[in-house]
């Protein structure tokens, strides 16, 4: 054998020791993740976030065991823009995807504004959370409503996630009852979109409880190996359908005393049993203490089923109603149990904070907008950043909407309203429901924040509105 041969097997097996040591430094125990997204769950409705009606035991539990966030936001006022925020850790507007999809309420003839683009597909280009746990050895799951692209090529299984359970095209079931089936009518076209179950089950199913058993199952199958489950109800989305012995109970409740139609009380009800199950399951493997969980909404409240007050406004509304949502996160060890920050937070900061609570090296590059909420959660600093942006060139049907963009600096919140370009200023600290417009006494901060949000447009390529030609002035 001769010299150079033996080493290049010296070498060779000197990388394969390196390799093998590398492994086994990572083989530990590793930071499982449970990301937990309610569709259209209010701010205010949970009794850790003051509701008296909602019961919610399982949540409070779990703001009772980590960090509850009075500030957190939505990066959008409809659903499918923030969970692209999630999944990438980008503003909506710099990924062009600023609509829930397929959208479909603008009018040729009765919007004065033509709107913006966007996609109707997270682009394959972009690197998910998802693929970044699974690329750190994770097992990933996705579990609920996807609405973020079409089944060919955009579903789960093609952005990162192992295991997809019930993620389609669609953003609400056809209904939550076996079996699961339904139709929409498309507003633009009047045809009929009828909706295929999101996943099996039987007679009695109901759907909160059948992706609550898929979380259940997916735990117990990877407790051996670090996981990330996203765990995305489609509840409390319309139609409002509780389970009728709970809806009963909320029934015998004095009108006057309700913040919401019963049907969807029942429906939040079985949400916070589902958290409850998937706190159950971690406890009883031992892995709740080595579990970041997370816990938040896509957008406000519907309006046609719970009461946003104090908030002013409601899904797909710009005001604090639309785009304020519960944000929970519990990181043991790390996280002090019952602790609040009134630090403002956003939907793109998932990211980075998964990332960097897993012992990862961030990606600045993909989560470009999204800052890491260690330095909060472990009590160790604040967020460096200057403002929370939003953008909206769109139209929709929901009360007190408009197409608007919107900036949060400190305790400012300046909203532009693109139509007619008429702003209004409100400071949030002083007035958390946006009832006193202060642009005539604070021109000064007007002007600043102002020249901030047309500056952050231009950064990101935010799309702009365009005046629409065929406007004939008929109301919407």
């Amino acid at each position: 054998m001769t010299q150079g041969r033996l080493t290049r097997i010296a070498m060779l097996a000197l990388c394969w020791t390196v390799v093998t040591i590398d492994v086994q430094a990572v083989d530990g125990p590793q930071t499982n993740v449970v990301l937990i997204l309610i569709d259209d769950l209010g701010w205010k409705d949970s009794g850790c976030y003051g509701s008296t009606y909602y019961q919610t035991p399982n949540i409070d539990r779990l703001a009772d065991g980590g960090m509850r966030f009075t500030d957190g936001y939505a990066a959008c006022n409809v659903c499918s823009p923030t969970r692209a925020a999630i999944m990438t850790g980008k503003y909506p507007a710099r990924m062009l995807l600023t609509q829930w999809l397929p959208s479909g309420r603008w009018s040729p003839t009765k919007n004065r504004l033509r709107e913006g683009r966007y996609l109707s597909n997270l682009p394959l280009e972009e690197v998910t959370i998802a693929e970044a746990m699974r690329q750190a050895g994770y097992r990933t799951a996705f579990m609920g409503k996807w609405h973020l692209g079409t089944e060919t090529y955009y579903y789960p299984q093609h952005q990162g996630f192992d295991v997809n359970v019930g993620g389609r095209d669609y953003g609400a079931p056809g209904g939550y009852f076996y079996p699961f089936k339904g139709s929409w009518k498309i507003p633009t076209t009047g045809q009929m979109l009828h909706k295929d179950p999101p996943l099996p089950g039987k007679s009695g199913d109901y759907l909160v409880d059948r992706l609550a058993e898929e979380a259940e199952v997916f735990i117990r199958e990877s407790a051996n190996q670090p996981f990330f489950l996203m765990l995305s109800h489609y509840a409390v989305h319309s139609p409002l359908q509780g389970k009728p012995g709970k809806v009963a109970r909320y029934e015998k409740v004095a009108k006057n005393h309700r913040q919401g139609k019963p049907d969807y009380a029942a429906m939040v009800e079985s949400v916070d049993e589902s958290v409850g199950r998937v706190l159950r399951t971690l406890e009883e493997l031992k892995l709740d203490q080595r579990t970041l969980v997370i816990f938040t909404s896509d957008n406000g409240g519907f309006a046609k089923a719970t009461d946003n007050s104090p908030l002013r406004a409601n899904k797909g509304s710009n005001y604090e109603g639309g785009v304020r949502v519960p944000v929970i996160i519990k990181w043991p060890g790390q996280t002090k149990p019952g602790s609040i920050s009134h630090e403002p937070v956003i939907s793109t900061d998932f990211y980075p904070t998964i990332l960097e609570a897993t012992g990862q090296d961030t990606r600045p590059f993909q989560h470009v907008d999204g800052r890491s909420l260690v330095p909060v959660l472990t009590g160790h600093g604040d967020l460096d950043r200057d403002a929370l942006y939003w953008h909206y060139p769109h139209y929709n049907q929901h009360p007190q909407s408009f197409p608007s963009g919107v900036i949060r600096a400190g305790d400012w919140k300046l909203i532009e309203a693109f139509e007619t370009g008429e702003l209004s200023l409100y400071n949030l600290t002083d007035d958390i429901g946006e009832t006193n417009d202060l642009t005539d006494r604070e021109s000064t901060k007007v002007t600043e924040l102002h020249g901030m949000l047309k500056a952050w447009r231009t950064e990101v390529g935010a799309d702009p509105m365009q005046p629409n030609p065929e406007y004939t002035g008929a109301k919407p």
